[in-house]
């Protein structure tokens, strides 16, 4: 069954991934029409968590950003189906790192690099980092359940050098590496809720109590790597904009949890920047102490 799913949808990924950029955009307007008004997917989770972090703001101002968020989402998720046939030359003209010396900076320094970003704007056009570095570059996901679309996944991410390795996989690889001494750079969207069983600490996140992940500050610390947080600005439609922040060069030297609470003050600040680019279909808040 998963085989004759992939093998009919395909063909319908390919033909949108060839749509030069102006009617892709206007497809994905009809595709808004449909999520949003039609099928309204997740309406009620993305209200609910915009009530709860946004309560400052009246439902007519939240009501907006909802829909600025619902024709963002839409727009991102058929710019990941157009990374099938992007050229490089133009995914580095829509995605451009603004400080990439800083970067480099850290690698001089001869360890491996947690680089730590949020689901917001579009975090799926990070991996075409990996064509300016010289680190081996590691895109930590959560497999997908439908083995040939995983696959597919995976040819995506190649395409600008980027390795993908699940979550459950993350751990061994990086002391696989460690001990053989590759230096590398780990990718850790760590914004979204942590399960239950893995909950440890806890934090203030868009003004409610929120749990946190910290697995990548625990790495960090193991393995002594550099911490680098990548804060992500959409320009314009199609078009993003990456900025680096040095978060600690000596993690193990950092008090407990200081790197995972600063990691999301950093996402916090910037959602407040402009709320319509994070993804609000995610349960975020749906733990509770």
């Amino acid at each position: 069954m998963q085989l004759i799913v992939f093998i009919f949808v395909y063909p319908i990924l390919w033909l949108i991934s060839i749509l030069p950029f102006r009617l892709l955009y206007l497809f994905s307007d009809f595709v808004f029409f449909l999520v949003y008004r039609i099928i309204k997917y997740r309406k009620k989770t993305v209200r609910q968590n915009l009530a709860l972090a946004l309560p400052h703001l009246s439902r007519e101002e939240r009501n907006e950003i909802e829909k600025k968020f619902y024709h963002h989402m839409c727009d991102m998720f058929l710019e990941m189906i157009k990374t099938l046939s992007i050229s490089k030359k133009e995914i580095e003209k829509r995605y451009v790192f603004t400080n990439l010396e800083v970067y480099k900076d850290l690698e001089k320094k001869n360890k491996s690099i947690a680089l730590l970003c949020a689901h917001y704007a579009s975090y799926e056009w990070v991996v075409s980092m990996n064509r300016y570095i010289s680190f081996k570059g590691y895109g930590i996901y959560k497999k997908i359940a439908n083995k040939y679309f995983d696959k597919l996944v995976h040819e995506i991410r190649s395409k600008f050098k980027a390795n993908l390795i699940t979550t459950k996989e993350t751990a061994s690889r990086i002391e696989k590496n460690y001990k053989e001494g590759v230096l590398s750079l780990y990718g850790f969207a760590s914004d979204q809720s942590p399960r239950e069983d893995k909950i440890i600490c806890w934090e203030h996140f868009m003004g409610v109590e929120t749990p946190i992940h910290t697995g990548a500050e625990m790495l960090a610390k193991r393995y002594d790597m550099n911490v680098i947080f990548l804060k992500t600005k959409k320009i314009k439609r199609g078009y993003y904009e990456g900025t680096f922040e040095l978060m600690a060069e000596n993690p193990k030297e950092t008090d407990r949890f200081e790197i995972s609470k600063d990691f999301i003050k950093r996402v916090e600040k910037q959602i407040y920047e402009a709320p319509e680019y994070y993804l609000w279909t995610h349960k975020r808040w749906k733990h509770t102490r």
